[in-house]
């Protein structure tokens, strides 16, 4: 399955640069958007119909945010670590890693709040993390923790990774990525911007 997707993501790229004209991108987006919903509804199913699941994690409780606040912690750290490596100032390099994915919105905020510079740096860092997190994800379910699997995704685990999580590891973990994904999201909107007013 990984092959495939290289190969996909390989043949997208050729097809983009050689092949499609710059006016079906407005198409494309409708196109994505179609196919993710679709994706997402199938996803659904199979999470409602192990009802044993939503009894698991009404018992986590609270606890359940743990895993989205590990991972915005992780992602911040390492991004403040690598810093270091590409001479990137520290505060830049955490508004950055507290895109956790989330390109499209991450790489405008910081675009708008800091510089463009900064802003494409957020946005290819945060496309990078997508597309390694769905190259992995089939290796870190199988030969790791399949709760591991949701933490590459970051924001992401909730819409575009979500059906690969739920194909890899079990709809309980499924549930955990939505809910994660969501957590995710919904603090990136603070973050990035609390980051930026330190660079």
């Amino acid at each position: 399955m990984t092959l495939i997707l290289v190969i996909a993501i390989a043949l997208g790229i050729l097809m983009g640069l050689y092949v499609f004209p710059n006016g079906i991108l407005i198409y494309l987006d409708q196109g994505v958007t179609l196919g993710l919903c679709i994706m997402l509804f199938f996803v659904g199913i199979d999470i409602g119909k192990n009802k044993e699941v939503f009894n698991r994690i009404k018992v986590l409780g609270w606890k359940i945010l743990l895993l989205p606040i590990s991972i915005a912690t992780g992602s911040i750290i390492g991004a403040m670590i690598i810093s270091y490596s590409i001479n990137l100032p520290l505060w830049e390099a955490a508004a950055v890693g507290s895109g956790m994915g989330w390109y499209s919105f991450s790489a405008v905020i910081i675009d708008q709040l800091h510089s463009t510079q900064l802003g494409a740096i957020g946005f290819l860092s945060n496309v990078l993390r997508e597309i390694l997190a769905i190259l992995i994800l089939p290796l870190i379910a199988k030969y790791f923790q399949p709760l591991y699997a949701i933490a590459p995704a970051g924001a992401t685990a909730m819409d575009t990774v979500l059906p690969l999580i739920s194909r890899y590891t079990s709809p309980e973990i499924s549930i955990l990525a939505f809910i994660t994904g969501v957590v995710l999201s919904t603090m990136i909107p603070f973050l990035v911007p609390f980051f930026l007013q330190f660079a």
